[in-house]
């Protein structure tokens, strides 16, 4: 068990990780390693248990850091949730962390959806009823809800 938490903290060193994440990396590398063939989903499971009581992992904070990076790089919520979701982040955590704008107001999704936009097309909004298509199917792809994505246009 030493040895996998230490495969463990090597990992959360490195960045944060879902709960999910980590149990089936560390599966995966016991699967493959000599020195971890006895390792179960039980023990994976133990040591999860007790890196989150100790504050080693934290799907609320691997979820903040997450979206504030997903933000970063331009991508809107629906895509960032879902996203979390394949990383078996928790739906209230995941609300949270993209919804609470009076705890996180770092993340304007009308300003990001305009940022996005301009980076990509121009300043101006298209007349041209295919241009505009083309440009709301992309804002749509990068996790756009379609209300901000009509009320932009």
């Amino acid at each position: 068990m030493s040895s996998l938490r230490s495969v463990a903290i090597r990992m959360l060193s490195r960045r944060e990780h879902s709960a999910e994440e980590l149990r089936s990396k560390l599966l995966t590398k016991a699967r493959t390693s000599d020195w971890l063939d006895d390792t179960d989903e039980a023990e994976v499971a133990e040591l999860i248990s007790q890196l989150q009581q100790e504050g080693l992992q934290s799907d609320q904070r691997f979820a903040e850091s997450y979206t504030h990076m997903r933000y970063n790089k331009g991508y809107g919520p629906v895509r960032i949730d879902n996203e979390l979701r394949e990383r078996g982040v928790s739906e209230n955590i995941r609300y949270s962390c993209l919804h609470d704008s009076g705890r996180d107001a770092e993340h304007d999704w009308s300003a990001l959806i305009v940022r996005v936009r301009e980076k990509k097309f121009g300043r101006s909004i298209p007349d041209d009823y295919a241009e505009r298509a083309k440009q709301m199917r992309f804002l749509q792809y990068r996790g756009f809800t379609s209300e901000k994505i009509r009320e932009l246009f």
